[in-house]
């Protein structure tokens, strides 16, 4: 750039200041401030720095952290208030009828809670080997509660109530669960937190919490959260549950507090439906038109591939209380040879407005039939074929199905079997 153009810039540059300050002194009788209001916004606005609004910022007391924010309290975690989405829905597993609320939500005010298992510690080991009257005297002399169980959940399951403490599905390495509970220092395993920071919830010892076991018929049980077990992935949910007696003293038990002003909500889970095989002559029309839809595709070509296909018997299966599936026997014949007749068994969860298909177990060219062997979550069930009968084991486990091999002869007593 020559001399004359930075002459020229520096020429455009003083008359405009000069034709600025001109019109400022023309201007205050109008209200000088107002003026320099307006030509400061402007000069901000140009350059793309700072605020466009017209409205100058207000005067006052300088922002800071919200009137009703919680004081911090060492060692502990506070829980604000919010929603939490109690137990766990119907259609999703696994999942425990019998001890769960189906999903409920329900808005619980804030409250702290410890990081860590007592004495909430990073390092130490939890205590352990001590009953719940025992672990509510030793939180109350830190001046704090044990908490309810409702509470332990929300801290858990975090502001997205998610299934698991670090997400949706299950990874036993995380918390190592998946095996007998283990005292490990706590803070072993850092990814073994909520999304409110509350730490080893699983993984280690079992936790007293308030409340008594209100599931059904009451026993004066309390209620256990957290923990381990060889079945992780169902133990290790944040929404599970354990009955105890409060007397019980175990290496396997411990406890952490909670302090502010207790939730009093609890779970009164009714228990109904008792558990049992029941046999029905037939379902509701509607209710069978929507199972055989319902079926499996590779089933339908194999029952279509035969004949069509026509419902034989059906059952109400109730493995524990509370909860209730569906069986229907289907057969399909008519075709001729080489085509015989194609039987199976169809298990599904009739839910208001869905079927949620659980198992498809072919019975051969038999109709299938179904036996107890002895506890409500198995049964065998029975088939055939040209060259004799067989049976496969079917068993109810945390809302899913588990079919065993095809074996041959009739079924032995569930006893025999180490059942």
């Amino acid at each position: 750039m020559n001399s004359d153009s930075r002459s020229a810039r520096s020429r455009s540059a003083y008359s405009y200041v000069g034709f600025a300050s001109s019109l400022f002194f023309f201007s205050c009788s109008l209200g000088c401030d107002s003026f320099l209001a307006l030509i400061q916004g402007s000069e901000t606005t140009s350059s793309g720095q700072g605020p466009t609004s017209d409205e100058p910022p207000k005067k006052g007391t300088p922002l800071g952290p919200p009137a009703d924010r919680p004081e911090p309290r060492v060692g502990m975690t506070y829980i604000p208030p919010g929603a939490l989405v109690v137990g766990t829905a119907p259609d999703r597993r696994p999942r425990r009828a019998d001890r769960e609320l189906p999903g409920e939500q329900l808005m619980l005010e804030g409250f702290y809670i410890d990081q860590f298992a007592f004495p909430n510690e990073e390092g130490a080991i939890p205590i352990t080997n001590v009953s719940w009257e025992e672990a509510a005297a030793l939180c109350a002399e830190k001046g704090k509660r044990l908490c309810s169980e409702l509470e332990w959940e929300r801290a858990c399951k975090g502001p997205d109530n998610r299934t698991y403490e670090y997400g949706e599905n299950y990874r036993e390495e995380t918390c190592r669960t998946g095996r007998a509970a283990q005292l490990r220092p706590s803070g072993y395993h850092v990814g073994c937190q909520s999304d409110f920071g509350v730490r080893d919830m699983h993984g280690g010892p079992f936790e007293w919490t308030a409340d008594e076991f209100g599931r059904g018929l009451k026993k004066g049980e309390i209620t256990l959260r957290g923990g381990n077990s060889e079945d992780g992935e169902v133990v290790g949910r944040c929404a599970n549950a354990e009955p105890e007696l409060p007397s019980s003293r175990s290496g396997t038990i411990g406890f952490r507090c909670c302090s502010g002003e207790r939730n009093t909500a609890q779970v009164e889970l009714d228990v109904s439906n008792p558990a049992g095989l029941i046999p029905r002559v037939k379902f509701e029309p509607e209710i069978e038109k929507s199972l055989i839809s319902a079926l499996p595709e590779e089933a339908k070509k194999t029952l279509e591939s035969a004949g069509e296909v026509k419902r034989q018997r059906v059952w109400l299966w109730r493995p524990i209380p509370n909860e209730e599936i569906h069986l229907i026997a289907l057969c399909a014949r008519g075709r001729p040879a080489p085509h015989g007749p194609r039987c199976g068994l169809f298990m599904a969860r009739v839910v208001p407005g869905k079927v949620q298909g659980l198992a498809w177990v072919s019975s051969g060219e038999w109709v299938p039939n179904l036996h107890r062997p002895g506890p409500h979550e198995m049964v065998f069930l029975i088939g055939g074929d040209r060259r004799g009968s067989f049976k496969r084991l079917v068993t109810y486990r945390h809302g899913d199905i588990e079919v065993g091999e095809l074996s041959k002869g009739v079924p032995k007593r569930a006893q025999d079997r180490g059942h």
